[in-house]
């Protein structure tokens, strides 16, 4: 009983390292693969970028961005403003009547002077995986610049360029917040859950005609 007991534990303590290995070295994979892509906002190189990609997150109750994502999108602006790509393609999520990042996105460009017809919104990009895949499948971008947080943005780039985009990170970070600690935590996660999946490619929740970037943004409006 006590050697059975003893192998027991001998096989835990190894799959606790084991995976505390793989966690490690997914992580360090990420964030060295994308070291050199992640610029500031006044040094992006000059390669043609198709858009500027502004990753959703939370809205208030009342439909406007929360501080996190006004973030995102003032930086996002800001660089189309500097003439580092002449369309936005704001990725979030819209999957419910009541719940829409995308509208409260371009609702806010809008306000900044941004038009209509150089605003793409996305409204199926329910993970940062799938606004990576449907950036490429459905808008044809083949290079971007992407706007979101800093602990966010190596996962960001490391899957666009898994699948074939040319990318480079800005990190939008005017504020801090509160439970960065947690979203620190949840990242070292989320890179070995995206590495994994950015080799699958498995096609994202909702595919649909394509739209070029190089168009009119106001078709994707809704």
């Amino acid at each position: 009983m006590k050697k059975c007991l003893r192998f027991t534990l001998i096989g835990a303590a190894c799959l606790a390292v084991l995976a505390a290995l793989t966690v490690f070295i997914t992580n360090l994979v990420v964030l060295l693969g994308t070291k050199d892509r992640i610029v500031p906002a006044d040094a992006v190189p000059e390669f043609d970028a198709d858009c500027i990609l502004v990753l959703g997150c939370g809205v208030r109750d009342d439909g406007t961005p929360s501080h996190m994502l006004e973030d995102r999108l003032l930086y996002g602006i800001d660089l189309y403003k500097k003439g580092v790509a002449n369309k936005l393609l704001m990725s979030g999520d819209h999957g419910r009547a009541d719940y829409d990042e995308v509208n409260a996105m371009k609702d806010y460009a809008m306000a900044q002077g941004i038009p209509s017809e150089d605003i793409f919104m996305d409204h199926a990009g329910f993970s940062t995986y799938e606004s990576m895949c449907r950036a490429k499948e459905v808008f044809g971008v083949k290079k971007m610049i992407i706007a979101t947080q800093g602990y966010h943005l190596s996962r960001a780039v490391y899957i666009a360029r898994m699948l074939g985009i040319e990318a480079y990170g800005v990190a939008s970070d005017y504020r801090t917040f509160g439970g960065q600690f947690y979203r620190d935590c949840r990242e070292v996660l989320a890179r070995v859950k995206d590495l994994f999946v950015g080799i699958v490619q498995p096609a994202p929740t909702y595919l649909g005609e394509m739209i070029p970037i190089s168009g009119d943004g106001t078709l994707t409006s809704g």
